[in-house]
């Protein structure tokens, strides 16, 4: 994949969903303390494994990690780029078959269909708060995908 630093990407935008829904955010975060309480009484208390609550912690936590870092989505004319703040995903539209969209972004499926194994091979896409880039990045991807 050739990496175009010089060429500027057609639509970008960033998605950070931890500072743009605040109420939301104190909810998950009250959650996430409530869940740690609980696996604190299960694994240590009753069980008297610590092992099983760091690994329910991590696990617990590594499920709704995306929500709490800035994303950055950059689409060029040939490939995207996903930039977290330790990774970096850049992939052609080529290993992409076909999109869907729904309530807060949108789903790049590797199938022509929708398939049960999106979230696990497909690219999750996030919009921003506003959705300023929905309609944009819609017509962008069905130029370059099948929408279903």
């Amino acid at each position: 994949m050739s990496n175009d630093n010089t060429n500027k990407p057609i639509i970008e935008w960033n998605s950070f969903p931890f500072m743009d829904f605040p109420r939301k955010s104190i909810l998950l975060v009250i959650f996430l303390f409530f869940m740690g309480y609980i696996l604190w009484n299960i694994a240590v208390v009753n069980w008297e494994q610590p092992l099983y609550y760091v690994l329910g912690v991590l696990i617990l936590f590594i499920g709704v990690a995306p929500y709490f870092v800035s994303t950055k989505y950059e689409f060029y004319e040939q490939h995207l780029l996903i930039r977290y703040p330790i990774v970096k995903v850049e992939k052609k539209y080529t290993d992409y078959g076909s999109f869907y969209v729904d309530k807060k972004g949108l789903m790049l499926s590797t199938f022509k269909q929708v398939s049960r194994l999106d979230a696990f091979r497909g690219q999750s896409i996030r919009f921003s708060k506003d959705q300023s880039e929905r309609e944009a990045i819609i017509a962008f991807l069905s130029e370059r995908l099948i929408k279903l």
